[in-house]
């Protein structure tokens, strides 16, 4: 049975003779009638009572009843099967630090979705550890986030650098000055994001150029919840510059001598996708937004 078998019988039943249905068709009779005898064939049943031109039998009613069923999906699935191959259904699989998920990816992943309409995105959030770790588990195509400390593994393209600063309540006794050295930050607890957050390990580097310690250290995993933990109390927080603030929370003015940390594309390196014109798409999109932040 083939979609040319079933639209021949579906034009017959249409237009009330062979004859006619051929000239719509653009076929000669007999090539209308050899269609129809082998669908025939293929259903072990007859379609038409050969006394009359159209006079369709008892399964020749059934199954004309269902042809326009048939032949519309037959129609989706070929359609189905053109957009698998190139790329417009399927799922891309994508992951992001908190930083630029409400932004960059929200704003790219709208854009996309706008292209490749049939396309479905599946959107991580996570900091750089558990992206590459998903990453090399293949539960992502690709993340945007920091440069993992073992690289090996992966292909890393930055898009910008984001800096490392200091918060805290709008009344804190150090937000009321012009002048703050480190070590004024020390003498308050201090809340930072995780173990695995690559600006924590660089700040826990740099505590160890200075004798004295943080009074206490406290660990947020999410770094946008930050400033709502320092409202009225005495804490310092340690977020990145482009953390959305809340007004109760001021930067403190101090200088950190810590390098800049990198933010861009990561991927596993010769690494094939199931939607890779895709993912590639989205890529782009993503960097298109950086360019023009």
């Amino acid at each position: 049975m083939d979609l040319k078998e079933l639209t021949a019988f579906q034009t017959i039943v249409q237009e009330g003779t062979f004859s006619r249905a051929a000239e719509k068709l653009n076929y000669a009779q007999s090539t209308v009638t050899n269609q129809i005898q082998r669908l025939e064939k293929e259903l072990g049943v007859q379609l038409f009572d050969r006394r009359w031109d159209v006079q369709l039998t008892s399964a020749g009613r059934l199954f004309a009843s269902q042809v326009d069923n048939l032949i519309r999906h037959w129609n989706d699935v070929a359609g189905l099967a053109r957009a698998l191959q190139h790329d417009e259904v399927g799922l891309v699989r994508a992951g992001g630090i908190e930083s630029v998920m409400e932004t960059v990816i929200a704003d790219s992943v709208r854009r996309f979705q706008q292209q490749k309409p049939r396309m479905a995105c599946q959107i991580v959030t996570g900091n750089t550890d558990s992206l590459a770790k998903s990453l090399l588990n293949d539960e992502l195509d690709f993340a945007i986030c920091g440069e993992p400390s073992d690289h090996t593994a992966f292909y890393f393209e930055p898009f910008y650098h984001e800096h490392t600063v200091l918060i805290a309540d709008h009344n804190h006794p150090l937000c009321q000055r012009s002048l703050v050295s480190f070590e004024d930050i020390l003498a308050y607890p201090i809340a930072t994001g995780g173990s695995t957050c690559l600006y924590h390990l660089q700040f826990s580097k740099y505590l160890s150029r200075f004798k004295g310690e943080p009074l206490l250290h406290h660990i947020v995993n999410r770094i946008p919840t930050i400033p709502y933990f320092l409202k009225q109390t005495l804490a310092i927080g340690l977020v990145l510059e482009s953390t959305p603030l809340i007004p109760e929370v001021k930067r403190i003015e101090v200088k950190l001598d810590l390098p800049r940390i990198p933010i861009g594309l990561l991927q596993l390196r010769h690494r094939e996708y199931a939607a890779e014109s895709s993912v590639h798409m989205l890529q782009s999109m993503i960097k298109e937004e950086f360019i023009g932040v």
